[in-house]
């Protein structure tokens, strides 16, 4: 028996498919198209786990629609922009440029080596001018749509890198690299208006139907659309007023206090002349800016002396806090507060001895007695008390009244707001696309014009000192003014990486186009059919690329509403952990099994006690290298462990028994096929028309695996499509061993196994279908179909019940008569000893079902 040469194998069928150009494609109106895309990675130098998950699920996908006739496009690139970059300068004193080049180069051969059916002549790099001079472009015209816009905003600031933090930066109020206490900083920061598209946004989630609901769903929540009401209060003493945003206006009889942002205009104003007031916002400026942040932290105010002046109840004012819950960002960065019926104003409440006015209550409550304990009464499904005009009203009744009263009153009145703020794209570093803007004392904020595009990044830049290296470079940021002349400078802002990947996707249909894309290469490609990533990008990289093609539709660009039909969100790739008995974590290499087949460490047999199975990731050194792995199984045996062991969406825990049991599988096959146990018909030769018992029962397992895995591999349930090729093979196994099959039914049964396995094991499927005497490859062979009159079923299984517990099952032809159907049950073994001596009373018999007896 030869021996499955797996690095041979796949190494010859990965230099066919790139010598053929097999997975290079154009746009072909004589065909229907499919556009299959996993989420490109950043070029970290290495691929994980994850990354060889990921692109296995696109790849089953691409070489399955490319099988069924489509002319497909699946092709590849680099996120390339970011930190770690930079990060690997500043520690390695290496330029990112180099440092992130070789890293491509090293991660395009460990992906090409698992015999991905990417088409790379269309290979992109985020960090390639010839790429990014069209998003400046891009940035350029949303400027002139008012899409984009400057202004100041308030930002994390680590004073010692002396850059700008994104939310998930701030670890503990310090900057995750640094450790230093972050600033919140007033800056001026470039901005998208994707609050333009909110409601768009919104309304057309529920047109995506091949998205997953929770995916749906954490949109929705960040989007977070909220019908509320404005109302303004006037100001004791003072002329102006406070306007605050409220979902909650029915219960404004409720109200004990107004609260503000400590970064609200009043609170600015007033600190001007506080001390204390100044010091008080600058502590809660050293919160940072996130939701999260503001939320866990305690809550505070600081009494500004100031009252409101109720607007439905006489005489009756409200005192002005400056507190550290209230987002600037979020309405007017004012609200008042109703403690009965809001937790967080319940608290603060308590804190600071304000009432507590319930108006509010269950249907069968007493109003007089009615009070608030610890916990404020949230249900709205209750009745007003307390509160005038509104008592037993409905909860929404009263809103609406409370909307009327103050519209017509020129108070205010019914709104909507959203918790989606508009994207900032502005980041202090050097490794981004810089913003193509200059700075003239004269002329302000000028584009540059589009003939000086790209804006390229300076290559002698220094690390050597905290900040953007842009910002003090000696002659990059000096330029001419464009419009007048005079001596200006540069943006020193780069844009955020999501710019990059708001739009990459587009860039595929037309890579070397001097333009972005072309119109006919969009408008044939997109949308991208079928999209696969982490369910980590369900909010900010999908939501920030629908308000891309948006953009870029309104800026004659492209005729899209959204960019993505269908959306496959993997789960993580999960490995048992191994606690290091000095403390930490082991690798799994250091680990191994001793004769007992105990856990014990490579190096010295010390016991080892696995930890609970989690993410692999480099923190609990659960992880396993993929050329490891690639090196001594090949890519199918990773490639058909990673599809068989449970469904795409949900976590997968890789197991060296699992990974065994693939490759054993893999050699099965070899074995079976290779070198067949009979005498096989030349590849051709059809399947005779009149065939024994035997030989039809193998033609139609051979036919029903065709229509089951296709259908499977459609609906992405890859896992069931592998449970079936391997039915599959057990009875042409159990056929060739047990009996004497036609020839011509083996080879049929051997062929279609072949087709069935190429798109999960395409090496060993295109050696296999050569080995069988085909010329052609594989992957230039259509996917097989199943023919009807074989699928039908001949017989079925009924269930026999004696008293209504299963005693057996008969295999009987289909639509039996009643009698026959009777006497068989009655004689099953199981039937007769749970009968024994009683009488039998009757005899049911449901038609192709189920046979109960009763005695």
């Amino acid at each position: 028996m030869s021996r499955y040469n797996v690095k041979e194998t796949e190494a010859k069928w990965q230099r066919v498919w790139e010598d053929r150009g097999s997975f290079n494609v154009v746009e072909d109106a004589d065909r229907p198209k499919y556009y299959v895309l996993e989420m490109f990675p950043y070029p970290s130098g290495r691929i994980h786990m994850g990354h060889v998950r990921n692109y296995t699920l696109g790849d089953v996908v691409a070489r399955f629609k490319k099988a069924q006739g489509f002319n497909v496009l699946h092709p590849m690139g680099w996120d390339a922009f970011g930190l770690p970059a930079e990060n690997a300068a500043m520690e390695n004193r290496v330029h990112p440029a180099k440092w992130t080049h070789e890293n491509i180069a090293a991660m395009r051969d460990e992906l090409k080596r698992m015999g991905l059916s990417y088409d790379w002549s269309r290979e992109v790099a985020t960090c390639a001018p010839d790429y990014y001079k069209h998003e400046q472009k891009m940035f350029l015209d949303f400027v002139k749509h008012d899409l984009a816009y400057r202004r100041e905003s308030w930002v994390n600031w680590d004073p010692v890198d002396q850059t700008v933090l994104a939310n998930e930066q701030v670890i503990d109020g310090c900057g995750w690299r640094s450790g230093a206490p972050v600033e919140k900083r007033l800056l001026p920061q470039w901005f998208l208006r994707i609050t333009a598209y909110a409601q768009e946004l919104l309304e057309a989630l529920g047109q995506l139907e091949r998205w997953p609901d929770h995916v749906r769903l954490m949109q929705e929540r960040w989007i977070g659309r909220s019908d509320g009401a404005r109302m303004r209060f006037a100001i004791a003493g003072r002329d102006d007023h406070l306007e605050v945003f409220t979902t909650r206006h029915d219960t404004i009889f409720g109200a004990t206090f107004c609260a503000v942002s400590p970064n609200h205009p009043l609170a600015t104003a007033l600190a001007e002349d506080d001390a204390e007031l100044a010091a008080y916002v600058a502590s809660c400026n050293r919160l940072g800016t996130s939701e999260q942040a503001i939320e866990t932290a305690e809550k505070t105010g600081f009494a500004t002396g100031l009252e409101a002046v109720h607007p439905f109840r006489d005489g009756v004012t409200l005192p002005i806090f400056v507190a550290n819950f209230v987002l600037m960002e979020y309405g007017s960065g004012a609200i008042f507060g109703c403690p009965g019926h809001d937790q967080r104003d319940l608290d603060f409440a308590r804190k600071y001895g304000l009432p507590v006015i319930p108006v509010v209550a269950p249907r069968d409550a007493d109003a007089a007695t009615f009070e608030i304990g610890d916990e404020a009464y949230l249900d709205q499904s209750g009745v007003m008390i307390n509160s005038d005009f509104l008592d037993g009203m409905t909860v929404e009744d009263a809103k609406a009244e409370i909307a009327g009263r103050l519209d017509a009153a020129g108070a205010g009145g019914p709104t909507v707001s959203y918790r989606l703020r508009d994207w900032g794209v502005s980041r202090q570093r050097y490794w981004g696309c810089p913003v193509p803007m200059i700075n003239c004392g004269a002329c302000g904020l000028v584009p540059v014009p589009e003939d000086d595009l790209p804006v390229e990044l300076p290559e002698d830049v220094d690390f050597d000192s905290p900040g953007n290296p842009l910002a003090r470079h000696p002659t990059w940021r000096h330029v001419d003014c464009p419009q007048c002349g005079a001596a200006a400078e540069r943006e020193t802002d780069t844009f955020d990486t999501f710019f990059e990947s708001s739009w990459y996707f587009a860039r595929f249909c037309a890579p070397d186009a001097a333009a972005a894309f072309t119109r006919d290469a969009v408008d044939y490609w997109l949308p991208v059919d079928q999209y696969i990533g982490g369910v980590e990008h369900a909010v900010l990289h999908l939501l920030y690329s629908r308000f891309f093609v948006r953009a870029l539709t309104q800026c004659g660009y492209l005729d899209l509403d959204e960019p993505f039909a269908g959306l496959l969100t993997q789960g993580m790739v999960c490995h048992e952990t191994y606690p290091d008995p000095a403390g930490g974590w082991l690798f799994p290499s250091e680990v191994r099994r001793d004769e007992n087949g105990d856990l014990v460490t490579v190096d010295g047999g010390t016991p080892v006690t696995p930890g609970r199975s989690s993410k692999m990731s480099k923190s609990h050194r659960n992880v396993v290298d993929p050329a490891a792995i690639l090196d001594t199984y090949g890519a199918d045996t990773a490639r058909l462990f990673m599809l068989s062991d449970s469904p795409p969406e949900r976590d997968l825990d890789w197991t060296e028994a699992g990974v065994e049991g693939a490759w054993r599988y893999l050699n099965r096959l070899w074995r079976m096929i290779a070198e067949p146990r009979v005498t096989l018909p030349p590849p051709g030769t059809k399947v005779p028309s009149e065939l024994n018992d035997d030989d039809l029962a193998l033609t139609r397992l051979i036919h029903r695996t065709i229509a089951a895995v296709t259908e499977d591999l459609r609906l992405f349930r890859f896992n069931r499509a592998v449970a079936r090729i391997r039915e599959l093979t057990n009875g042409l196994e159990d056929a060739v061993a047990n009996g004497t099959p036609d020839g011509t039914v083996v080879r049929f049964g051997y062929e279609t196994t072949a087709r069935l396995i190429n798109p999960i094991m395409p090496h060993l499927a295109e050696e296999l279908w050569q080995r069988l005497g085909h010329e052609t490859a594989l992957v230039d062979t259509a996917w097989p179909e199943a023919e009807a009159a074989f699928l039908v079923e001949d017989t079925v299984t009924i269930a026999v019940q004696v008293k209504g517990k299963l005693r057996g099952t008969l295999e009987i032809a289909k639509d039996t008569d009643e009698a026959t159907v009777r006497a068989a049950a009655l004689e099953l073994p199981g039937v007769n000893r749970a009968i024994a001596d009683q009488e039998i009373r009757k005899v049911i018999v449901v038609p192709n079902r189920i046979v109960n007896v009763v005695v």
